[in-house]
Order: C-alpha cells, then structure tokens, then sequence
C-alpha cells in the first residue's frame, strides 16, 4: 500500500494537484496568523456547538467532537444517520466564506464545523458524497487551531495521502475525490490544542 507524504514544500505551489480519481487544492496559509488566531477565538465563544449522537448497533454513540451547522434556511444536511437544520449565517462565516469562494472558484450555501477539543477528538473513515451534495461536489476545508493530520484513502487501490492541516490552512477537494476517496482524521496521543474545521458546502 502507497503511501504519500503531500506535505512538503514542493507541492505547497497552490496550484490543483491531481491525483487518481480526484483533485485537490491546498494552501498550509491562506488565512494569515492574525485572521487566524481571530477566528479560532471568536468561533469558539459564538459558535453553537453541539455534541451530537448517533445510533449504532442500538447504542446511542456520541460523536467524539463538537458540531454546528450554519447556511441558508432550506439547506438540512443529513448524515451518520442524523439531520441537521442550519442556523443562520452569521457575519464570520460569511467573511470567511466570501474570502474563499475565489479561490474555489464555488459559492457555498451552508458549512458544518467541527470542534475537535483534544487529541482524543476524531472522525472516522468517510466520504462527503450524500445526496444533497450532487455529483462531483466541491468541498472546501478551512483550519484554525491545532496542526492534525488529514488522511485520505483510495477506495480501491487502498492508496492513501496524508496532509498536515495546520492554523489558517485551506483544503480544496474537487473532481471525482468524493466518490473515490474515503478521509479521516484520526486520534492522535500527542498533546494537541482545540482545533476548528469548517466544510463549506453546495447543497442542492
């Protein structure tokens, strides 16, 4: 099984990257470190963060992270079994939505965001490929807090790719990735901080 370290100061030129079945985009510092320290601080304090439950194998299971769902009023989102209604934008989303959306050459209507507190926080193997997304969708991930690994997994070659995510970073997942390409982060027994993701969406 390959595996591919893409973290390395060759391939941070922030052009598209492409690989088998998909493509992506990746900037370790779009945000700078003042926007990004800002972020972190102000989302943690106003963000409504939940920590919501799903049902496995007749067990209600915790999610091992906190969650929210901000976008247009008629955008629920559902997954792992649960359906989430979207609060209203707020004016630090929308900032930092408007900021990325050039980039992505994409406007989004909705983001979910994921508070991973410690090492202990995770997200198992899977796939961004529900419905509501459409074919081919574009997936915008945005990075504040602690550096954790990001991994991806080819579904049939097993081949797989590591990105460190770090403070202020941009992820830009395009092409066939989400219909190929399982990712995870997984937990890590380092010391690490409190780590805000945001996953800016289209939902149709």
């Amino acid at each position: 099984m390959e595996q591919l370290d893409l973290f390395q100061e060759k391939n941070t030129t922030h052009e598209l990257i492409k690989i088998n079945n998909g493509e992506y985009l990746f900037i370790p510092n779009f945000f700078n470190k003042n926007e990004s320290d800002f972020y972190l601080k102000t989302l943690l304090e106003i963000i409504d963060w939940k920590q919501e439950e799903m049902n496995m194998y007749g067990k209600n299971i915790k999610f091992p992270r906190l969650t929210s769902w901000y976008g247009d009023n008629d955008k629920p989102y559902s997954f792992s079994g649960i359906t989430l209604n979207p609060n209203n934008w707020i004016k630090e989303l929308i900032d930092i939505k408007n900021k990325i959306e050039p980039k992505c050459n994409k406007e989004f209507n909705s983001v979910l965001l994921n508070l991973y507190r410690n090492g202990n926080d995770s997200i198992s193997w899977h796939t961004d490929a529900e419905k509501e997304l459409g074919k081919n969708p574009v997936i915008a991930s945005v990075n504040f807090g602690a550096t954790r690994k990001f991994q991806l997994r080819h579904k049939n070659t097993k081949e797989k790719i590591e990105i460190n995510l770090t403070h202020g970073s941009l992820l830009v997942m395009k092409g066939e990735l989400q219909h190929f390409w399982q990712h995870q982060v997984p937990k890590t027994k380092q010391k690490v901080g409190k780590r805000i993701n945001l996953t800016f969406r289209q939902i149709k």
